[in-house]
């Protein structure tokens, strides 16, 4: 049950440090930071000037940002001692006016960086982020499938999610419903209402069922659509209005007894702490990437937190699920249920121990840093964008 918190203690909460340095007694200076293409991923590399490394996956934005990047981002941190990435988060907001481009396009690129950054840290200290972040409170967390798709039958789209958890052994799914930005319009011709009885019948009464209408609703058929919801016993509901329209969302909030969650399009931290105070949702839900990364989404998370509130952050990009379970790692309050991503048979070898799922969870990372054992091999060959 959230519980209702002044916006002092909040504050007081963002702010407390993030990070733990213990075992970096000497200065790691950023020496080199580039931005590598290889195939169809799009990588972060930095250097220190003691030749240690760390690497970061971009969420695929970096195609059409890398210029904000390359030209306002890196510049900043070249010289700069990688232990006051806290601080420097702050100044490159800062830097050559960025606050100007407030949003996923100063965000997303100061965000592969810190994740970068961290990596660097982690590998000098020995240390997996999780641990530069206060250390591990779980080695595992429960997840759902999705489908992400609005094209389908609701029929096709049962069928397909009772096909991942067939695959998965996942004890969850997560549908959209409504149009996505649509002022009202379903995606197809009474697609929601016959979906959410439909899911619950085909899948059910041992799924848990969570719903995203992507900003599609007024508060009106928002919270008609959250009835239904209700009806089947759905554990929440995500985004029901326009993501900026915060006070709609709250009467949302307020009318359903259907936890509401928010947040993925988010930048900015006081608008997070307005959310809080005021419980215009239930559930917070940064983008590790959209939010600017790691240290600022940890922020949000230990404002929720007081106010009893959890955080399942919102995962952008096919390598966005690590970043996810090492957030989810180290948070004490993560909510139910993180998102599966299909990306883990890609990614599960490079890591010691491999990453598995089993009986509904997925395992985290432990290395030291993102927890890739090599990851040069990743880059081998890789072309740099300038």
């Amino acid at each position: 049950m959230t519980e209702q918190v002044d916006v002092e203690t909040l504050e007081a909460a963002a702010s407390a440090p993030v990070l733990h340095l213990g075992g970096l007694d000497q200065p790691v200076i950023i020496e080199s930071m580039r931005l590598l293409k290889k195939d169809k991923e799009y990588y972060v590399h930095v250097r220190s000037t003691d030749g240690a490394e760390g690497l970061a996956f971009t969420n695929g934005k970096a195609k059409v940002l890398y210029p904000i990047l390359n030209q306002l981002i890196i510049p900043y941190f070249i010289g700069k001692d990688a232990r006051d990435l806290e601080d420097h988060l702050w100044g490159v907001y800062r830097h050559s006016s960025n606050y100007k481009l407030l949003g996923q396009a100063l965000w997303c690129p100061v965000a592969w960086v810190e994740m970068a950054i961290l990596d660097l840290l982690g590998r000098v200290a020995g240390k997996s982020i999780a641990d530069l972040m206060g250390g591990a409170v779980r080695e595992s967390a429960p997840f759902y499938v999705a489908s992400g798709r609005r094209d389908s039958t609701p029929e096709e789209e049962v069928e397909y999610l009772q096909s991942l958890l067939d695959e998965t052994g996942g004890k969850a799914v997560k549908f959209r419903i409504g149009g996505r930005m649509s002022r009202n319009e379903d995606s197809l011709p009474n697609r929601t209402d016959t979906l959410i009885p439909l899911s619950r019948k085909v899948l059910g009464d041992d799924i848990d069922i969570h719903a995203d209408s992507n900003s599609s609703y007024d508060p009106p058929l928002a919270i008609e659509k959250g009835r239904m919801l209700e009806d089947i016993g759905a554990v929440y509901f995500e985004e029901p209005c326009p993501f900026d329209h915060l006070e709609d969302t709250k009467l949302v909030t307020d009318t359903l007894t259907l936890p509401v969650s928010g947040g993925e399009q988010e930048s900015s931290q006081r608008r997070f702490r307005w959310m809080i105070a005021n419980q215009a949702v239930n559930i917070v839900q940064p983008d590790l990437h959209y939010y600017g990364g790691l240290i600022r989404s940890t922020r949000v998370a230990k404002m929720a937190a007081v106010a009893n509130m959890p955080t399942t952050v919102h995962i952008s990009g096919g390598f966005g699920f690590i970043y996810m379970l090492i957030f989810a790692s180290y948070t004490p309050d993560i909510g139910r249920y993180q998102e599966y991503k299909r990306g883990i048979e890609k990614y599960r070898d490079l890591f010691d121990p491999v990453l598995e799922i089993f009986d509904g969870q997925m395992t985290m990372p432990k290395g030291p840093g993102t927890g890739i054992i090599d990851f040069l091999p990743l880059i081998e060959g890789a072309e740099e964008i300038a």
